[in-house]
């Protein structure tokens, strides 16, 4: 027979080719024996010589986290279980099989074995993301966008190929026949097309960073960024919540990012105080004498008296009457006293913008805005030296004769009950002495 005797031709010229059994049962058993036989050798040596070697082979070079992470991602264990697929589907022919059968065999096992060493690829692109991780270029780019795409490429050579191989005809058949099929895989993977446009536009304009804070208000994302994906950017926000936006959202919808406040080392403080309107006057000479022994209102002081009287001295007699003069007030005191007080800070940026402005009375008082810059981004450092720099105006409003505006509540509705009551009660008993 055809099949024994290329059994006995691979056995060669010996024994047991020569006592070959005449069994059909037998001459398939003895194939099985040989095939089992050669694919213990060939995963012997896939999985203990190569994969030693390739792994002595990187530590020597320098590259110790590549072995660990092909061993991590199964590479060499994939590697191991194609080895074996291929040599059987090369030997299928040693069982006394038809032709038709062991044709259609050596598909099965060449498909396995080709899905195995397409297993092992992506698992390489996975050691690369993992090595790449692990390095510090990886804190401000990320690759895992372009390694996703890589592997959805793999997987598509893959399919056609096995595909192919099944149906037994040239895999440029099936790909002339995605021709036709442009528009429905377009419709398919636009989200693809639209993530990996976006992600190679953000990597390449340095748009958006692992570990940058970014707020995006209309996904309801308002944290940092922990992971960058082909199709997803995940957001861990402020209350540890995670919010994954799609990649072409981020590069087709506004967002803001906090990166270059951190990177300028300056973070703004703009906040306002509310000023009673009913508490804003003139000084009086007295005031102006005592405020004089503040030291960040002296110069300010000193210089103003002397501008105010070249001004009132210009006005001659009618300089008499107190509404033509020009004096000073106590709000405009207080602006001149906060913003020499930011001047003396040293954890507020000297050189950026320091302003104490006055906005538009409205009303819930007059506002007056403190804009200035911290000098430590950190949450917990910039709410501290914020904390102190309000507490201080705060308290020294008093000094000025100034009040905070503060919305009246029920307890003060009930107080001025109380009084109105006593009052009353006051007259009547005065009354009744009477």
């Amino acid at each position: 027979m055809q099949e024994q005797s290329l059994l006995a031709h691979w056995l060669g010229d010996n024994w047991l080719s020569q006592n070959m059994p005449d069994a059909l049962w037998a001459q398939v058993l003895l194939g099985l024996l040989v095939l089992a036989f050669l694919v213990v050798v060939a995963g012997w040596v896939t999985s203990r010589v190569l994969a030693t070697i390739t792994r002595r082979t990187l530590t020597a070079v320098g590259r110790d986290d590549w072995s660990v992470a092909l061993s991590r991602r199964r590479v060499f264990r994939n590697v191991s279980y194609a080895v074996p697929l291929l040599v059987i589907m090369a030997n299928i022919g040693l069982l006394p099989i038809d032709d038709q059968y062991i044709g259609i065999l050596a598909r099965i096992f060449l498909s396995a074995g080709i899905v195995f060493l397409f297993m092992a690829g992506n698992g390489a692109l996975s050691a690369w993301q993992d090595v790449y991780n692990a390095s510090t270029r990886a804190q401000t780019r990320s690759i895992k966008g372009y390694l996703e795409l890589g592997k959805i490429v793999v997987w598509a050579v893959c399919l056609i190929l096995i595909i192919s191989i099944l149906v037994n005809r040239s895999p440029l058949l099936m790909l002339s026949g995605l021709g036709a099929l442009s528009a429905v895989l377009l419709l398919v993977f636009k989200d693809t097309l639209l993530s990996l446009v976006a992600s190679t536009q953000m990597t390449s304009n340095d748009m958006l960073r692992i570990g940058d804070w970014i707020e995006m208000p209309q996904a309801g994302a308002d944290g940092f960024v922990i992971d960058i994906a082909l199709h997803t950017v995940k957001v861990q926000n402020w209350d540890k919540t995670v919010t994954t936006v799609p990649t072409y959202k981020l590069f087709s919808e506004s967002y803001r990012n906090w990166r270059y406040m951190f990177e300028s080392g300056g973070r703004r403080i703009k906040r306002t105080l509310r000023i009673d309107a009913s508490s804003v006057r003139f000084l009086r000479e007295e005031e102006i004498t005592a405020l004089s022994r503040f030291a960040l209102l002296k110069d300010y002081l000193d210089g103003k008296q002397q501008e105010l009287e070249t001004s009132n001295r210009a006005l001659g007699e009618l300089a008499g009457l107190e509404s033509n003069r020009r004096r000073l007030t106590n709000l405009g005191t207080f602006r001149a006293y906060a913003l020499a007080y930011l001047r003396t800070q040293r954890e507020l940026h000297q050189d950026m913008l320091m302003i104490v402005r006055m906005m538009e009375p409205d009303s819930q008082g007059i506002p007056v805005e403190v804009y200035c810059f911290a000098n430590n981004t950190a949450w917990v450092e910039y709410e501290r030296i914020q904390g102190n720099i309000f507490d201080h105006l705060l308290a020294i409003l008093p000094e000025l004769s100034l009040r905070l505006y503060q919305a009246p509540s029920g307890a003060d509705f009930g107080r001025a009950w109380e009084g109105s009551r006593a009052e009353a009660a006051g007259w009547q008993g005065h009354d009744a002495g009477r």
